[in-house]
């Protein structure tokens, strides 16, 4: 009945508020919503950020830069999409584990490994 998952995130009071000017981002504070809800989404989130799969990944990955509680935030948001794509679709859910840190490493190696040489170090990379 609310038609898509960002309706049923805005109900709840967990969609992300941006607020873009002059090419700056900010984010916003979370709306009002139904309350229990969101409390229920959080507490889930709390326990998926300290299991071994894809949203602790993600939770970890959003940590870094967002600190611990806005984070549990986007990953309940997260959690809230995937459910509600699992009831529509009637699929089940299917974890893809991704490795972020492996991800962050291959993407920056080649920036550290010119940063090294401009400093002196003669840098190769590792076999992995």
């Amino acid at each position: 009945s609310f038609g898509s998952a960002e309706r049923l995130a805005s109900w709840v009071g967990i969609c992300p508020g941006n607020n873009e000017s002059a090419g700056k981002r900010k984010s916003g504070r979370i709306r009002r919503g139904n309350a229990w809800v969101r409390r229920l989404l959080c507490e889930f989130a709390q326990a998926a950020a300290r299991t071994r799969c894809a949203l602790k990944a993600k939770f970890e990955s959003l940590a870094i830069r967002k600190g611990h509680k806005k984070s549990i935030v986007a990953l309940a948001h997260k959690m809230l999409r995937t459910i509600y794509a699992m009831l529509s679709t009637g699929n089940h859910y299917q974890d893809r584990t991704v490795d972020y840190e492996a991800l962050s490493v291959a993407r920056n190696a080649p920036r550290w490994m010119k940063m090294l040489r401009k400093h002196g170090f003669i840098a190769t990379p590792a076999a992995a």
